[in-house]
Order: structure tokens, then C-alpha cells, then sequence
């Protein structure tokens, strides 16, 4: 179902996060100060504004209230952070999610009312850490919580032609497959007496230390 978003910033994070909302089908405003990052997106978005998210008048013009989520993606300057937050939820905007640069700076957000922080710098080090500690068959970790994740895993040669029936991950290594990708498709009720390709790419799901243990035992 199509939603409504707005973006606050449009650095990197923010226009990224923007373009891809509109890409997958959903209303998008951005609104940023600067009148070149505005320029830039005009067209890769349904609509973009030149304004002060600190300001009232300005955000009541862009109709802030209307949108399912607002996201904001200010990035150089805390206290506009901060105060951008604060102003959204006095507003009564059902859900704001917001990015924070560090630790302290999250805890402030947290504070003024954001319903959700995110530390995208921080997010992705982890990430391509985990990747880079990885066995050579992971090829994306997805964290869900602090202990449980997902890897996406290319089959490896020890499991080929065998089904997960006799694999019994889940007794072995405490791990399950909650979906497999063969060729163009996603199977996510997979036989368990479907033998395993080589081409073939496991969901795995479990606490990361099973995922671990199991990513290099195989």
C-alpha cells in the first residue's frame, strides 16, 4: 500500500533513504535548506521544499502532519537534529525516525519524543565488519536484534544434492532456513525433501553465535 514519507536532509543518508521510498511506489517530500540538494532531487521525488524544518509556519505549509513517517536525516548540525524532532512531535506527526551520529546525540532524540533512532555510519561498520569475519560462502548479515540475525548463505559444497530433512540444521547447529533463492525466485516454504543446489542461496536465521558456529563448520 502506498504511503506518505517526508525526508528532512537530503545528505547522503537522507537522499538515499528518499529515493528509494519513491522508487518502491510511495509518496515522497523532501525539504532541506539547501536550494542545490533541492534542485538536484526535484525529479527524483514526488515533491521538494526549500525550508527550515525548525521553523512551524514552514512545516505546517509542507502539511508535515499528513505523512505516515517523517524521517530526519540531518546530519551536520545536532541542535537542528534535535529541535527538528521536538518541533514534529509537538506537531502531533504520528512517527518520526530519526538519525544520530553518536551515542549522546541518539539519547537526546530519544528524549524529545523520536520514535526510532538509527546510526547509519554505526550500522553499516557493523555490517561490513560481521562480512568481513564471515565465512567465504556468507554473503549479507542482517541484524534483527542484538543477538539474532540473518545470513544470506550460497549453498556450500558439503550440503549439495542433500535436502534439509537429513541436513537437520535446527537439532545440529540450533539455526533454521527460512527461505531459500533459486535462480529468480524466492522460495520461502522450501521442501525439506528438496535436494540443494550449489547455486542456490540459504536465509539463514538464528542467535549469532549458532550462525557463527555453523558458518564455518559447513
Amino acid at each position: 500500500m502506498k504511503k506518505q514519507y517526508a525526508v528532512v536532509g537530503m545528505g547522503r543518508f537522507g537522499s538515499s533513504v528518499a529515493v528509494t521510498l519513491f522508487k518502491e511506489g510511495n509518496e515522497v517530500c523532501v525539504i532541506d535548506k539547501s536550494t542545490e540538494k533541492i534542485d538536484h532531487y526535484k525529479n527524483a521525488v514526488s515533491y521538494a521544499v526549500i525550508g527550515d524544518s525548525t521553523d512551524e509556519e514552514t512545516m505546517k505549509e509542507v502539511g508535515i502532519r499528513n505523512f505516515d513517517t517523517v524521517i530526519v536525516a540531518i546530519g551536520d548540525d545536532i541542535q537542528a537534529s534535535i529541535l527538528t524532532v521536538l518541533l514534529l512531535k509537538e506537531m502531533g506527526v504520528k512517527k518520526v525516525v530519526a538519525k544520530a551520529i553518536n551515542k549522546s546525540h541518539g539519547q537526546v532524540l530519544h528524549k524529545v519524543g523520536a520514535d526510532k533512532v538509527v546510526f547509519p555510519e554505526r550500522d553499516m561498520g557493523e555490517r561490513v565488519a560481521h562480512q568481513l569475519m564471515a565465512a567465504p560462502n556468507v554473503l549479507n548479515f542482517i541484524e534483527l536484534a542484538d543477538d539474532y540475525s540473518i545470513e544470506e548463505m550460497q549453498v556450500p559444497k558439503s550440503m549439495e544434492g542433500k535436502n534439509l530433512r537429513e541436513l537437520d540444521l535446527r537439532a545440529k547447529f540450533n539455526v533454521t532456513v527460512v527461505a531459500i533463492k533459486e535462480k529468480n525466485r524466492i522460495n520461502i516454504a522450501p521442501d525439506p525433501e528438496e535436494a540443494l543446489e550449489m547455486d542456490d542461496i540459504l536465509l539463514v536465521i538464528g542467535e549469532n553465535k549458532d550462525l557463527e558456529k555453523f558458518s564455518h563448520i559447513i
